[in-house]
């Protein structure tokens, strides 16, 4: 004999969103010129997710990373890491939480040359009063560098600084790794390399990984492919190919 159960009469529990670790509302960055750089921009890059932007040249690319990253005010629209809203924060504390939850990787280096590789990848542990606790020399040797922790940035070769460029990025694991244009000087190999440790970073550390590039041969290390054309979202590509980026690419045309 079956035993009748009551009804479960509590309201039905939503599904929460998917949590999201960088998000674009309706961005929208006017310059002062009068020039609109980007126009009502939205986009979702939850934890773990490789983001590839792409566009011809002056169509918004490095104002939209610069926006994203808080180092650039947005007109109107909201930015949020990790659920907070970059324009709610001051000075000091939109610092911190870039130094704290935000990685960044440049084509310009930036690199200490006084410091050395070690000295250098361990400098955002320093500037947010944390340990060392040995994740320095961690980041250098998941790049390949720890036997030349010791050496000065000068006698590393390009790609050897890149590398030690992104150990620093990821030395405090952050939530979010910008990379705007880190391959642009490197040949092939030292270009895979540098890839292979963003995609890494998003595979295995399930940070966020937004990479700006004029490369379709980088682009194809993302999950997705988002094209700007005139500051506006113009298109989507996952799981994206070189062929398929480049037909997309010749189709945008630069309107700034």
């Amino acid at each position: 004999m079956f035993k009748l159960r009551r009804r479960n009469d509590t309201a039905p529990t939503l599904a929460a969103e998917p949590p999201t670790a960088l998000s674009l509302d309706a961005v929208t960055r006017v310059h002062s010129t009068g020039t609109t750089a980007l126009h009502d921009v939205t986009l979702r890059v939850p934890p773990g997710r490789f983001l590839a932007v792409m566009g011809r040249s002056g169509s918004g690319k490095s104002t939209l990373l610069q926006c994203a990253a808080g180092l650039d005010s947005v007109t109107s629209g909201t930015v949020r890491i990790g659920g907070t809203d970059l324009a709610a924060l001051g000075e000091r504390a939109l610092t911190r939480l870039r130094r704290d939850r935000v990685g960044f990787v440049f084509q310009s280096l930036n690199l200490v040359p006084s410091l050395s590789v070690l000295e250098n990848a361990a400098l955002p542990l320093l500037l947010a009063g944390l340990p060392d606790d040995g994740r320095a020399l961690s980041a250098l040797e998941a790049v390949g560098l720890a036997d030349r922790a010791d050496d000065p940035p000068a006698r590393l070769s390009g790609g050897q600084c890149q590398r030690a460029a992104v150990a620093r990025a990821l030395v405090t694991r952050p939530a979010v790794v910008f990379a705007d244009e880190p391959t642009a000087a490197l040949d092939p190999d030292n270009a895979q390399t540098v890839l292979g440790l963003l995609r890494a970073a998003a595979d295995r550390s399930g940070q966020a990984v937004v990479l700006v590039t004029h490369d379709p041969l980088a682009a194809e290390y993302a999950d997705e492919v988002v094209f700007l054309d005139g500051g506006r979202i113009a298109g989507h590509s996952g799981m994206p190919r070189a062929g398929e980026i480049r037909q997309i690419l010749s189709t945008l045309g630069a309107t700034r």
